[in-house]
């Protein structure tokens, strides 16, 4: 008798990477109820501006950075979706400036649809960027679930004096951007089975690579705000640095780095749901230029691990690029200008 043929992980979610997230208009109705009232002192950032992970002061030079991020397959491979998927967990500790202590893995998979040895090769996925990142996973929770589910809480410490924010930008601060665009198209013309193999190493190469500049950024003096890229694409957390900071944003299309052959991906009509759902969420404090549909498409395209977001002075700009550079960055660019006004953006 034949073994039964193993599904593909993307053909069991309905949605990859994360492309999962709640829509971010729908997202800001649910937190807006749910605030809590008791904020103790030592608690430095919470969800006030949806940053990227909670920060809570323990001494003067430490403070604990708490952060959990899982999703469904953005590949078929199982251990890729893990490395991917632990990547894109750990970087919100870099994107407050920390740096990473340990991880719980949070598991959930279809016990009688997939292999016991493919759901072991997703977690060896993941445990392999742990150690590149040099941190134990010390635990974690395991369910059965319909759709298969790969992530991890994330643990890391920060000085406060270190600590970079996403509401902490000022006017005439450059915006720096630390990976190319496109991880989402890629993913949807993946599932469709039209992405090439050149590409698919383009997109893993990219979700992999651990953003570890942030550990470093938060001691650049003229470093003010840092977050990532991730679902809700550029516009979306870029809009969540202008809302905390209050301030408007500029973004130069030319300057924003794209994964190779995006463009002519999204023109042969690859794209997710998520990216018109992010629009629909955000689109009205958006200004585009000529471009307009192709800029809306890629720049609302959900990111899975994606880059680094960095406002900075002008005068730290070199330390800021030369430090991705240093780091593996080679495609990190100055992408635009943070300006007085209301929390909005103009593409040009």
């Amino acid at each position: 008798m034949n073994a039964p043929e193993v599904p593909r992980l993307t053909s069991l979610s309905h949605g990859g990477g994360c492309g999962c997230k709640i829509a971010p208009g729908v997202l800001e109705q649910i937190v807006a109820t749910t605030a809590s009232s008791f904020v103790p002192k030592e608690l430095l950032v919470g969800i006030e501006t949806s940053d990227d992970a909670a920060v809570y002061r323990i001494s003067e030079d430490q403070a604990v950075v708490a952060t959990t991020d899982f999703f469904m397959p953005i590949v078929d491979d199982p251990f890729d979706f893990g490395a991917i998927a632990a990547t894109n967990a750990i970087s919100d500790v870099y994107a407050m400036g920390g740096t990473p202590l340990f991880a719980l893995a949070l598991v959930g998979m279809p016990i009688n649809v997939l292999p016991l040895d493919t759901i072991r090769r997703i977690l060896e996925g993941g445990e392999s960027v742990c150690r590149n990142a040099g941190i134990p996973i010390a635990g974690g929770h395991s369910i059965d679930s319909v759709e298969p589910i790969y992530g991890l809480v994330a643990i890391g410490l920060v000085n406060p004096r270190h600590l970079r924010r996403n509401a902490d930008a000022r006017p005439g601060d450059r915006i720096v951007l630390g990976k190319p665009l496109g991880v989402g198209i890629y993913s949807a013309a993946l599932k469709k089975e039209k992405l090439s193999e050149a590409h698919y190493r383009e997109m893993l190469a990219s979700t992999t690579k651990l953003n570890t500049p942030g550990a470093k950024l938060g001691r650049i003096e003229g470093v003010h705000a840092l977050t990532d890229v991730t679902g809700f694409g550029l516009l979306g957390h870029l809009l969540e640095v202008c809302r905390g900071s209050g301030l408007g944003a500029r973004l130069e299309w030319d300057q924003v780095p794209l994964l190779p052959g995006v463009k002519d991906l999204l023109a042969a009509g690859h794209r997710t749901g998520a990216s018109g759902r992010n629009w629909a969420g955000y689109g009205a404090r958006v200004q585009l230029g000529r471009h307009g549909d192709v800029q809306r498409d890629l720049l609302t395209d959900p990111q899975t691990s994606g880059g680094l977001l960095v406002t900075c002075a002008p005068a730290a700009v070199d330390a800021v690029l030369d430090l991705f550079r240093a780091e593996g960055f080679a495609r990190a660019a100055v992408i635009g200008e943070m300006a007085a006004g209301e929390p909005q953006v103009s593409v040009v």
